[in-house]
């Protein structure tokens, strides 16, 4: 392991010294690309840079130790060693951390599919409540949110809501939330207030850069029509929506929610780039409706990675054996305690993998 942080620590200075140099500077693209890197690079370095320096720190520690001090003195030293230790202890955890395989795809901004499940209208409520949910930990992270489709219920949830998130890092934190849904709570419309189950599917996918994914134009067939709902007169009486179906795969994109058809299609054209990237990851792994149900199956009651019990304020992830019991909360976008969890836990069993 430290053979291999020795080789990042020179290769991060020799792009330091690299990016220094004139011909490199005056050429965009290398600059960028290098810069990239060394960011890539800065933390564990940092880190690794400190583990040395606390190590030489302990070692001089120690011969002071050895020198035979008084006894007050003794002990003093032996807290200060033990300190040292303990530091160097959480240090080399971070370093094992940081050594980990990144996602690819962590940094990048993320298209958000919410569709209502089994249960009927609560189903529709219940994803317009992660709809919110999610804006408002967007919100928190000083990302954007933009609504690309929607498709309302006639008691003002949502049958099918996708958005897209900008931000740094925001792959990296949603991912945790593809899979079905489990809600558990007395509907509005329920008049004998018995506990009712209900389910919303999740679909998080990476957004994909044009040097990622080349579509033939003869593949695309492209329609326009008038938007539907609110929106005013614009929107309702102008052809501005567009419908983009990749032939090949029959994966329908549409976007209606901007009053400007250019804006609407490169909406629509990123969502199933987004589609199409996706799906050609999981090909590479097994076959597609097999991984579809591994990510946000059929939607139906049994299958699920969370549960959102209201009766009891506990919300319940399944994949980590977890709950928490301040669901009012996270449903108002408090969702960081749920995430980190869930990343400890990935982190954890990378590790074990690293190590065995």
């Amino acid at each position: 392991m430290f053979d291999r942080l020795e080789l990042i620590q020179r290769r991060y200075e020799e792009l330091s010294q690299l990016i220094a140099q004139p011909e490199i500077a005056s050429d965009p693209k290398q600059l960028q690309e290098l810069s990239k890197e060394r960011t890539s690079l800065e933390d564990i370095v940092s880190i690794y840079q400190e583990y040395k320096a606390r190590g030489k720190e302990l070692a001089e520690t120690k011969t002071l130790l050895d020198s035979g001090s008084e006894a007050g003195i003794t002990t003093l030293i032996k807290e200060e060693i033990n300190n040292l230790e303990q530091k160097q202890i959480d240090l080399l955890r971070q370093l094992r951390l940081a050594l980990l395989p990144k996602d690819p795809a962590d940094d990048k901004d993320v298209i958000v599919e919410i569709r209502a499940g089994a249960g009927g209208e609560e189903a529709s409520l219940f994803a317009a409540d992660l709809f919110r949910m999610y804006s408002r930990y967007v919100q928190a992270k000083g990302w954007q949110v933009e609504i690309i489709d929607s498709n309302q219920s006639g008691v003002g949830g949502f049958k099918e809501a996708i958005f897209e998130v900008k931000g740094k890092g925001a792959f990296s934190q949603l991912k945790y939330e593809r899979g079905v849904h489990r809600v558990q709570r007395v509907p509005i419309t329920e008049a004998s207030g018995r506990i009712h189950t209900s389910t919303a599917t999740v679909a998080v996918l990476p957004e994909v850069e044009d040097i990622e994914l080349n579509i033939n134009p003869n593949d695309i067939k492209m329609d326009f029509f008038h938007s539907g709902g609110a929106g005013g007169q614009n929107v309702n009486k102008v052809t501005t929506a567009v419908r983009i179906t990749h032939l090949p795969t029959g994966i329908v994109a549409t976007c209606q929610d901007e009053r400007s058809q250019l804006r609407n299609r490169m909406k629509a054209m990123a969502v199933l780039k987004a589609r199409l990237l996706d799906l050609e990851r999981r090909k590479q792994f097994e076959s597609v409706d097999k991984e579809r149900r591994t990510q946000v199956g059929s939607g139906e009651r049994a299958e699920k990675i969370r549960t959102y019990n209201f009766p009891q304020n506990r919300l319940t992830d399944h994949r980590i054996n977890s709950s928490f019991h301040n669901l009012s909360q996270i449903l108002d976008g408090d969702l960081d305690e749920v995430i980190a969890a869930l990343s400890s836990k990935e982190q954890i069993e990378q590790l074990e993998i690293v190590l065995s």
